[in-house]
Protein backbone atom coordinates (compact mmCIF):
# COMPACT_ATOMS: atom_id res chain seq x y z
CA UNK A 1 0.00 0.00 0.00
CA UNK A 2 0.82 3.64 -0.41
CA UNK A 3 0.66 6.51 1.53
CA UNK A 4 1.49 9.47 -0.83
CA UNK A 5 -1.52 10.10 -2.61
CA UNK A 6 -3.53 12.64 -1.59
CA UNK A 7 -6.91 13.41 -3.30
CA UNK A 8 -7.81 17.00 -4.56
CA UNK A 9 -9.60 17.92 -1.73
CA UNK A 10 -6.60 17.37 1.08
CA UNK A 11 -8.15 13.83 2.22
CA UNK A 12 -5.49 11.41 2.65
CA UNK A 13 -6.06 8.08 0.47
CA UNK A 14 -4.03 4.67 0.97
CA UNK A 15 -4.25 3.41 -2.71
CA UNK A 16 -3.65 -1.44 -2.83
CA UNK A 17 -1.82 -2.35 -4.95
CA UNK A 18 1.07 0.37 -5.61
CA UNK A 19 1.42 0.60 -9.61
CA UNK A 20 2.95 3.21 -12.08
CA UNK A 21 0.47 4.40 -14.20
CA UNK A 22 3.14 6.16 -16.50
CA UNK A 23 4.74 2.61 -16.95
CA UNK A 24 1.29 2.13 -18.34
CA UNK A 25 1.98 5.51 -20.45
CA UNK A 26 5.61 4.40 -21.32
CA UNK A 27 4.12 1.14 -22.62
CA UNK A 28 1.57 2.38 -25.03
CA UNK A 29 3.17 1.99 -28.80
CA UNK A 30 3.78 -1.76 -27.84
CA UNK A 31 -0.12 -2.98 -27.58
CA UNK A 32 -3.19 -2.49 -29.05
CA UNK A 33 -6.01 -0.22 -27.38
CA UNK A 34 -8.04 -2.22 -25.45
CA UNK A 35 -11.92 -1.82 -26.64
CA UNK A 36 -13.89 -0.99 -23.45
CA UNK A 37 -18.21 -0.85 -23.61
CA UNK A 38 -18.70 1.20 -20.53
CA UNK A 39 -22.40 0.96 -18.81
CA UNK A 40 -23.65 3.68 -16.13
CA UNK A 41 -27.21 4.43 -15.08
CA UNK A 42 -26.16 8.23 -13.72
CA UNK A 43 -24.34 11.08 -13.82
CA UNK A 44 -21.59 8.82 -15.52
CA UNK A 45 -18.31 10.86 -14.05
CA UNK A 46 -16.25 7.27 -14.04
CA UNK A 47 -17.47 7.17 -17.41
CA UNK A 48 -15.81 10.22 -17.75
CA UNK A 49 -12.67 9.71 -15.92
CA UNK A 50 -11.74 6.73 -18.46
CA UNK A 51 -13.14 8.90 -21.29
CA UNK A 52 -10.57 11.94 -20.19
CA UNK A 53 -7.72 9.19 -19.45
CA UNK A 54 -7.45 7.83 -22.77
CA UNK A 55 -7.86 11.77 -24.37
CA UNK A 56 -4.87 12.67 -22.23
CA UNK A 57 -2.84 10.05 -23.19
CA UNK A 58 -2.53 8.34 -19.65
CA UNK A 59 -4.90 5.21 -20.42
CA UNK A 60 -4.26 3.10 -23.69
CA UNK A 61 -7.96 2.01 -23.93
CA UNK A 62 -11.06 3.40 -26.45
CA UNK A 63 -14.27 3.10 -25.73
CA UNK A 64 -16.63 1.50 -28.16
CA UNK A 65 -19.84 2.34 -26.75
CA UNK A 66 -21.84 3.21 -23.78
CA UNK A 67 -25.18 1.45 -22.51
CA UNK A 68 -27.07 3.38 -20.33
CA UNK A 69 -30.31 2.61 -18.90
CA UNK A 70 -32.27 5.32 -17.73
CA UNK A 71 -32.62 7.96 -20.43
CA UNK A 72 -31.41 11.76 -19.69
CA UNK A 73 -28.77 10.44 -17.70
CA UNK A 74 -25.76 12.96 -17.43
CA UNK A 75 -23.50 10.25 -18.85
CA UNK A 76 -25.09 10.87 -21.86
CA UNK A 77 -23.98 14.15 -22.38
CA UNK A 78 -20.59 12.94 -21.25
CA UNK A 79 -20.57 10.50 -23.98
CA UNK A 80 -21.62 12.99 -26.81
CA UNK A 81 -18.70 15.16 -25.49
CA UNK A 82 -16.67 12.69 -26.29
CA UNK A 83 -18.24 11.52 -29.19
CA UNK A 84 -18.51 8.23 -27.89
CA UNK A 85 -21.57 5.83 -28.90
CA UNK A 86 -24.34 5.74 -26.57
CA UNK A 87 -27.36 2.91 -26.72
CA UNK A 88 -30.49 2.61 -24.49
CA UNK A 89 -31.47 -0.29 -23.44
CA UNK A 90 -34.71 -0.60 -21.12
CA UNK A 91 -34.40 -2.35 -17.91
CA UNK A 92 -38.39 -2.82 -17.02
CA UNK A 93 -38.73 -6.09 -19.41
CA UNK A 94 -39.53 -9.10 -17.67
CA UNK A 95 -36.68 -11.21 -17.57
CA UNK A 96 -33.17 -10.13 -16.42
CA UNK A 97 -31.74 -13.25 -18.74
CA UNK A 98 -33.25 -10.92 -22.09
CA UNK A 99 -32.27 -7.37 -21.02
CA UNK A 100 -28.90 -8.93 -20.47
CA UNK A 101 -29.17 -10.49 -24.00
CA UNK A 102 -29.85 -7.45 -25.33
CA UNK A 103 -26.66 -5.54 -23.72
CA UNK A 104 -24.36 -8.33 -24.60
CA UNK A 105 -25.47 -8.71 -28.55
CA UNK A 106 -24.97 -4.81 -28.35
CA UNK A 107 -21.08 -5.51 -26.64
CA UNK A 108 -20.78 -7.52 -29.68
CA UNK A 109 -21.96 -5.39 -32.27
CA UNK A 110 -19.11 -2.62 -31.17
CA UNK A 111 -16.78 -5.53 -30.75
CA UNK A 112 -16.13 -4.64 -27.21
CA UNK A 113 -13.33 -6.65 -25.49
CA UNK A 114 -13.77 -5.60 -21.51
CA UNK A 115 -16.89 -4.04 -19.86
CA UNK A 116 -16.67 -2.18 -17.13
CA UNK A 117 -19.94 -1.14 -15.23
CA UNK A 118 -19.44 2.31 -13.45
CA UNK A 119 -22.13 3.21 -11.44
CA UNK A 120 -24.27 0.44 -13.18
CA UNK A 121 -27.19 -0.25 -10.65
CA UNK A 122 -28.41 -3.55 -12.25
CA UNK A 123 -27.44 -7.24 -10.84
CA UNK A 124 -26.03 -8.70 -14.19
CA UNK A 125 -27.35 -12.90 -15.01
CA UNK A 126 -25.16 -15.53 -16.02
CA UNK A 127 -26.35 -14.47 -19.69
CA UNK A 128 -23.79 -11.56 -19.69
CA UNK A 129 -21.18 -13.20 -17.45
CA UNK A 130 -21.32 -16.42 -19.99
CA UNK A 131 -20.03 -13.85 -22.79
CA UNK A 132 -17.52 -12.29 -20.95
CA UNK A 133 -15.72 -14.46 -18.63
CA UNK A 134 -13.74 -13.14 -16.33
CA UNK A 135 -14.08 -9.38 -18.12
CA UNK A 136 -16.40 -7.73 -16.31
CA UNK A 137 -15.08 -4.65 -13.97
CA UNK A 138 -17.22 -3.42 -11.25
CA UNK A 139 -16.51 0.28 -9.15
CA UNK A 140 -18.10 -0.03 -5.30
CA UNK A 141 -18.06 2.24 -3.14
CA UNK A 142 -16.66 0.50 -0.06
CA UNK A 143 -13.79 -1.51 0.68
CA UNK A 144 -15.49 -4.55 -0.05
CA UNK A 145 -16.23 -7.67 0.85
CA UNK A 146 -17.55 -4.49 3.67
CA UNK A 147 -20.81 -3.05 2.75
CA UNK A 148 -21.79 -4.89 -0.56
CA UNK A 149 -25.05 -3.66 -2.71
CA UNK A 150 -26.88 -0.33 -2.42
CA UNK A 151 -26.37 2.19 0.07
CA UNK A 152 -22.37 1.67 0.77
CA UNK A 153 -21.71 4.67 1.96
CA UNK A 154 -24.78 5.15 4.11
CA UNK A 155 -24.36 2.08 5.81
CA UNK A 156 -20.18 3.11 6.31
CA UNK A 157 -21.81 6.03 8.22
CA UNK A 158 -24.56 3.71 10.22
CA UNK A 159 -21.98 0.99 10.93
CA UNK A 160 -19.90 4.01 12.39
CA UNK A 161 -16.20 2.83 10.98
CA UNK A 162 -13.15 4.89 10.74
CA UNK A 163 -12.46 4.50 7.40
CA UNK A 164 -14.08 3.07 4.19
CA UNK A 165 -13.26 3.62 0.64
CA UNK A 166 -14.09 1.60 -3.16
CA UNK A 167 -12.76 -0.85 -4.67
CA UNK A 168 -12.43 -2.48 -8.31
CA UNK A 169 -13.16 -5.90 -9.03
CA UNK A 170 -14.20 -8.61 -11.22
CA UNK A 171 -17.91 -9.12 -11.74
CA UNK A 172 -19.61 -12.39 -10.58
CA UNK A 173 -22.89 -13.30 -10.12
CA UNK A 174 -22.91 -12.80 -6.07
CA UNK A 175 -23.31 -9.25 -5.73
CA UNK A 176 -19.73 -7.05 -5.24
CA UNK A 177 -18.19 -10.84 -4.46
CA UNK A 178 -15.71 -11.15 -7.79
CA UNK A 179 -12.22 -10.90 -7.18
CA UNK A 180 -10.78 -7.66 -5.91
CA UNK A 181 -8.14 -5.55 -8.02
CA UNK A 182 -7.94 -2.34 -6.77
CA UNK A 183 -8.87 -0.79 -3.73
CA UNK A 184 -8.93 2.88 -1.90
CA UNK A 185 -9.44 3.67 1.02
CA UNK A 186 -10.67 7.15 2.63
CA UNK A 187 -10.76 8.07 6.15
CA UNK A 188 -14.64 9.02 7.71
CA UNK A 189 -14.64 12.34 9.30
CA UNK A 190 -16.48 13.12 11.92
CA UNK A 191 -19.01 15.79 10.63
CA UNK A 192 -19.31 13.61 7.38
CA UNK A 193 -23.01 13.12 5.90
CA UNK A 194 -23.22 10.70 2.70
CA UNK A 195 -22.80 13.65 0.43
CA UNK A 196 -19.42 14.61 1.57
CA UNK A 197 -18.11 10.90 1.92
CA UNK A 198 -19.48 10.35 -1.12
CA UNK A 199 -17.93 13.08 -2.85
CA UNK A 200 -14.37 11.79 -1.67
CA UNK A 201 -14.94 8.26 -2.26
CA UNK A 202 -15.72 9.37 -5.88
CA UNK A 203 -12.12 11.30 -6.16
CA UNK A 204 -10.35 7.91 -5.68
CA UNK A 205 -13.03 5.67 -7.86
CA UNK A 206 -11.72 7.77 -10.56
CA UNK A 207 -8.37 7.20 -10.09
CA UNK A 208 -8.10 3.44 -9.55
CA UNK A 209 -10.48 2.34 -11.94
CA UNK A 210 -8.63 4.03 -14.59
CA UNK A 211 -5.40 2.02 -13.11
CA UNK A 212 -7.23 -1.12 -13.03
CA UNK A 213 -7.90 -0.82 -16.70
CA UNK A 214 -4.44 0.35 -17.48
CA UNK A 215 -3.41 -2.83 -15.22
CA UNK A 216 -5.78 -5.27 -17.60
CA UNK A 217 -3.88 -3.97 -20.41
CA UNK A 218 -0.10 -3.60 -19.44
Amino acid sequence: MTANLTSPDSSPSLISPSISLQKSVDSLPTTSPLKLGVMASGSGSNFEAIASAIANGQLNAQISVLIYNNPGIKALARAEKYGIPAVLHNHRIKKREDFDQQIVKTLQEYEVEWVVMAGWMRVVTQVLLDAFPNRILNIHPSLLPSFKGVRAVEQALEAGVKITGCTVHVVSLDVDSGPILFQAAVPVLPDDTPETLHARIQVQEHRILVEAIALINF
